[in-house]
């Protein structure tokens, strides 16, 4: 954090506080003065501990960052029976994953059960069911999921988390296959008005990619269609079972594999 940087009239319309307390285009600042009064992170952390702040400035710091929120839906499946991941709801209640296995050629579907399902059938009602069908489910209200949250309140969450975040966010707003266009750029919109640094959204879309996490309803209401060698067309749902090539693939993961090249040129 030695390092110093010129001061530019580009720096200073970004940082007006920095024009008020007297630098001018031209001038060297060091890299830990900037940090540790400038950024807008630490400007919070002032708030709270302004002598910590000041120390900074004088001394550096050893680390490059503070905090983050990082992608760690694979590490609160595999080491926390799908415990929260974060600042992201779950997925869903029941869905399928899909999992890369050595020496097969089309990933695998994988059932996945939310912890917090899990924890209902153990502690209240072995038998919940976490149904679309409002004649079947018996979860609580409060038992929402991923497409339960608009896309707004998405952001509104990552906006609310930001603000103490110095570095990178791993969220997702899901949006409905059906969102209308002009919506689908309003949510990129409000994020930039929100002032986050990235926003990231996920749209079930089969024929471009299906994704990691997978729900039964998406893949019932999807229809993949194969082409065989004498010209034959066969129709198949995205969750039904095909044998090709001695191995079972779900049609949809099949459909994947083909697309990708992994059984050569089709």
């Amino acid at each position: 954090m030695d390092e110093e940087f010129t001061v530019t009239e580009a720096m200073l319309a970004k940082r007006p506080e920095m024009k008020k307390d007297g630098f001018k285009p031209g001038q060297k600042v060091k890299g830990r003065l900037l940090w540790a009064r400038y950024s807008r992170y630490m400007q919070r952390i002032a708030e709270a501990d302004p002598a910590l702040v000041e120390r900074l400035a004088q001394t550096g710091s050893r680390f490059t960052h503070h905090s983050s929120i990082a992608p760690t839906g694979t590490i609160s499946l595999s080491l926390a029976n799908n415990a929260s991941n974060g600042i992201e709801p779950s997925f869903a209640h029941h869905y399928f994953r899909n999992v890369i296995r050595a020496g097969r050629k089309s990933k695998e579907k994988i059932d996945v059960y939310s912890f917090e399902l899990l924890a209902y059938r153990h502690f209240v009602d072995p038998q919940a069911l976490p149904s679309t069908d409002p004649q079947t489910r018996n979860l609580p209200d409060y038992f929402i999921t991923a497409d339960d949250v608009t896309p707004q309140q998405h952001v509104d969450i990552q906006a609310a988390a930001q603000k103490w975040i110095d570095s990178s966010i791993s969220k997702t707003a899901n949006v409905p296959t059906d969102y209308a266009y002009e919506d689908f750029k309003g949510i990129y919109r409000y994020a930039y008005e929100q002032g986050l640094k990235g926003c990231t959204t996920f749209r079930f879309n089969p024929e471009a990619f299906q994704g990691v996490l997978v729900k039964e309803q998406d893949l019932a209401n999807t229809t993949y269609r194969f082409q065989l060698a004498d010209g034959q067309t066969i129709e198949a749902k995205g969750g039904d079972e095909i044998e090709y090539d001695g191995e079972i693939h779900t049609a949809a993961n099949l459909y994947d594999a083909l697309k990708e090249g992994y059984y050569g040129k089709w």
